[in-house]
């Protein structure tokens, strides 16, 4: 099968497109031939080398995806051949930048025929990064008061859908030209970050989910009523505390499952959310990708067409 072959960490150069062996279905498997994958920011972090030293290079980047089953693996009795299914690899496993998966049938749903691969691929880890953080983390109630750092991204823009549909009011960072972008998914406020210092007009909030990380979420602690929840999945600085000690800090545990992908089904299906804003690439493409990626000023999500 064709891929996109990481063969060291550093820059986007580092992505070759070429030849993989092909995958084959272990027990409790299926392979899928995919046709669409996602590109997460978690890639460029795991390319640049951070947090993962044990690769094998050639290394294969990916963690979403949507296809076709092509294989049917022993013990495998919900899903067949033709089948077409979409979904997010195991934690600590990658490897869909490519033609071809191997993955466990049982966190693996079906896709609608109203949903395309692209879509698909582009909803899957950001729905079940945003249901985890706030159904089932923040347990975020009607009435609460939100902010989301970093709104226009794809996973925080699916936690304005869904923090929107939940009953909260949301406040949500973003810069001047994601305004109507991230307006247009239901933020009530937003704040331009390069203009405005949401500490200085954001207080007694219930909830913050940082999607950005770093230095932002030190300041997110100053916005939270005592008592008040902060939901993150973008690292504060190496070696810094919490400055407050009356608020609780919570890093969701986002597991792979069915039930999470079926639950962005149903929200679908009754309007609650849509697919994000998509820039589509070939996998021949992929250090573009990267660099627009890694620049971090991106609306919604980039996915790689592979069929």
């Amino acid at each position: 099968m064709k891929a996109v072959l990481l063969m060291n960490h550093g820059g986007p150069e580092m992505l070759r497109y070429g030849d993989a062996p092909d995958p084959t279905a272990g027990p409790g498997e299926v392979v899928v031939d995919i046709h669409a994958a996602s590109v997460n920011a978690a890639d460029y972090k795991v390319r640049l080398g951070s947090g993962r030293s044990n690769l094998r290079f050639p290394y294969i980047l990916g963690r979403d995806f949507s296809g076709v089953v092509s294989a049917v693996g022993p013990g495998v009795t919900d899903l067949a051949i033709g089948n077409a299914v979409f979904g997010v690899c195991d934690q600590g496993i990658e490897g869909a930048y490519a033609e071809k998966i191997a993955i466990k049938a049982a966190i693996i749903a079906k896709k609608p025929d109203r949903l395309g691969h692209a879509e698909a691929a582009a909803m899957a880890l950001t729905s079940l990064t945003a249901l985890w953080a706030l159904e089932d983390t923040a347990q975020l109630k009607a009435g609460e008061t939100i902010l989301i750092q970093g709104g226009a991204g794809g996973v925080a823009g699916f936690g304005i859908q869904l923090a929107k549909h939940i009953g909260a009011t949301v406040i949500t960072t973003a810069s001047a030209r994601n305004h109507d972008y991230v307006r247009s998914l239901g933020a009530d406020r937003v704040i331009d970050y390069n203009v405005e210092d949401f500490t200085k007009t954001v207080a007694n909030c219930d909830v913050v989910f940082d999607t950005v990380g770093g230095e932002v979420q030190l300041r997110s602690y100053a916005v939270l009523k005592p008592g008040g929840r902060l939901v993150w999945i973008a690292a504060a600085p190496e070696g810094s505390q919490p400055p407050r000690s009356d608020v609780q800090i919570l890093r969701p545990g986002v597991a792979r499952d069915r039930k999470h992908l079926e639950r962005m089904l149903e929200l679908l299906e009754i309007g609650a959310v849509w697919p994000p804003e998509i820039v589509r690439y070939k996998l021949t493409d992929a250090a573009e990708a990267h660099r627009v990626s890694e620049s971090r000023h991106l609306q919604g999500k980039l996915v790689f067409e592979v069929h």
